[in-house]
């Protein structure tokens, strides 16, 4: 659920996560929005055929079909203009900083390590989508509907299955099997402070281990530190640069949940099946999840609520897929045969309450830092 290569392999963003490092980029018409730069969508006098135009501001790996955002515009007559103001954090800073004079109708890409700061800024506007009914409950995490899900992805460990199979190594199942001498040196993850995959990770820990008692986080850390852990900045670095698929050293990387079918969809030559697989078990995943949001200010609320109904509704979410590899919020949604083949989704992934993540993040990161890197 922020929500990557390979398309730069996929989003996840992950999210986002999503944070949505390593996701494609929109397949759409958009203007790029520089950071500190402040401007005011044009309002044109319009007659009454002329189409009006609907902004959507985003982190840069919002992705959709031209056919998905053309039919919205034929239907309502209207211009969707996509405005991609850099990575998650950036553009919901953007949007905050320019709440008094809005850029933008909508925000797409707030994920729920984000939201606490994004309901404290008070920059949106409640819509209680029809469409909600078909939104599991354990997705909409706010219930003043200032946010709606729209996607979700998982932050998981991926494994490398030929080279555990030549190895005759049973991969992990947990997240305390990582700590194990038979998995030393095997592992590449993210920094938290520089990486949304590597923040999420961090998060599965705090979830996992907490952060009291005779065991926590940072012993687990610790742990994995003694063990061989190797840290890089990006997902790009651990995946590409060490994970044993891109011809590294290390079969297990922190990854998401769409990057086993990812691997299949652009396998060249192609593959009968996906070359690597993820750790599901309780608690080993993150689970980010994007929401979308009427900004406040808007002189369109009748086609910016049309437009969350879009995206929530089963056309724009069995789109999502394979614009972003994560996962559409509607239950109805069919996968892709790629995902619903050899995407893994776990049955109980970890999840913190996003005021806690708002909170403690920095701190968290910060301790993280003292025992890992220092």
């Amino acid at each position: 659920m922020k929500i990557f290569s390979l398309l730069l392999l996929m989003t996840i963003l992950l999210p986002g996560c999503s944070s949505s490092e390593g996701a494609p980029e929109a397949t759409v018409t958009s203007t790029p929005l520089s950071a500190g730069v402040s401007a005011t969508p044009t309002t044109a006098i319009e007659t009454a055929a002329s189409p009006r135009t609907l902004t959507l501001m985003s982190h840069n790996s919002f992705a959709a079909s031209e056919a998905i955002i053309q039919a919205f515009e034929a239907e309502h007559n209207v211009t969707i203009e996509l405005l991609p103001a850099g990575d998650a954090g950036a553009a919901l800073n953007q949007a905050i900083l320019t709440k008094a004079d809005p850029l933008a109708d909508l925000f797409f890409g707030v994920d729920n390590t984000f939201m606490g700061r994004a309901l404290a800024a008070d920059i949106f506007e409640p819509y209680q989508s029809p469409l909600l009914a078909e939104i599991p409950d354990e997705l909409e995490l706010d219930n003043s509907y200032h946010l709606l899900p729209v996607d979700y992805g998982d932050v998981c460990l991926n494994y490398d299955k030929a080279w555990f199979a030549a190895q005759g190594v049973e991969p992990p199942q947990t997240l305390t099997d990582l700590t194990n001498p038979a998995y030393q040196g095997l592992l590449v993850a993210q920094n938290p402070a520089t990486s949304s995959p590597g923040l999420a990770f961090l998060l599965a820990t705090i979830a996992q281990f907490g952060e009291t008692g005779d065991y926590t986080y940072l012993d687990y850390w610790a742990d994995l530190r003694a063990n061989g852990v190797l840290i890089t900045n990006g997902w790009d670095d651990a995946y590409y640069g060490y994970f044993t698929r891109s011809g590294g050293e290390r079969p297990l990387v922190v990854s998401y949940a769409s990057s086993p079918p990812a691997e299949f969809i652009y396998a060249d030559p192609p593959v009968a099946e996906a070359p690597t697989a993820s750790v599901v078990g309780e608690g080993a995943c993150f689970r980010q999840i994007e929401f979308v949001g009427i900004l406040k200010g808007t002189q369109n609320r009748d086609l910016a609520e049309a437009f969350v109904d879009y995206m929530l509704g089963q056309s724009f979410q069995e789109d999502i897929p394979l614009n972003m590899f994560v996962f559409p919020a509607n239950v109805n949604a069919a996968l892709p045969p790629a995902f619903a083949d050899w995407a893994q989704i776990p049955d109980q992934p970890a999840t913190l309450p996003p005021a806690d993540i708002d909170a403690n993040r920095d701190a968290w990161i910060e301790a993280w830092t003292e025992v890992v890197l220092r």
